[in-house]
């Protein structure tokens, strides 16, 4: 069974520790059970990124759509920001490592990210990324904070990071948008 833990820093965020099964042949992991989030919804879609180190991805917030991430080869540096007013946490930065650790081991962790968390990630080395959502695509629902805001304090962990242009252009936490703000307990 695998180690589920609800994050102290962002209500509503699991780190999820997966139990391994390995022999001389190799390894088996399970990487996501939709039991080990007590409030999450039935995944619907996967995705996959392929990323050259240097890259930050995000931020990116949904105000519907949760996300469950994993990355199965290379480093990533994942950063979380409680953008829910109202939320218990609003306004905290939770950092997570996933992925291949500087000894060469696999630490095999995931992260479920709830509608409102601003996410990103920054590769740390050549990496994949999976992450499942509970919503189909929606371009109404893909929203975005500046990656390098000064109210998120992020340590993305790399010097000169390749952005895409969406990412460069995303407001300030505090210009999002009227109507564009996720609120604590707000999901449809």
């Amino acid at each position: 069974m695998a180690s589920v833990e609800a994050s102290d820093v962002i209500a509503g965020v699991y780190v999820i520790d997966p139990k391994l099964h390995g022999d001389e042949r190799g390894v088996f992991v399970e990487t996501y059970r939709r039991e080990w989030i007590p409030q999450g919804r039935e995944m619907i879609q996967a995705n996959r990124a392929d990323r050259q180190a240097g890259c930050v991805v995000g931020l990116h917030y949904h105000l519907h759509q949760a996300d469950y991430w994993y990355v199965p080869t290379g480093r990533a540096r994942v950063v979380l920001h409680d953008l829910r007013t109202g939320s218990p946490t609003d306004g905290a930065t939770l950092t997570v490592d996933l992925g291949t650790r500087e000894d060469g081991t696999h630490d095999h962790r995931g992260v479920y990210i709830p509608p409102g968390v601003a996410h990103g990630f920054a590769s740390l080395t050549d990496m994949t990324i999976t992450y499942l959502v509970d919503g189909y695509y929606n371009p109404e629902d893909e929203l975005g904070v500046a990656w390098n805001d000064p109210a998120v304090q992020a340590d993305w962990g790399v010097a000169d990071p390749i952005l895409s242009d969406r990412d460069q252009q995303n407001p300030g936490r505090n210009e999002l948008p009227a109507g564009r703000q996720p609120h604590w307990g707000l999901r449809t």
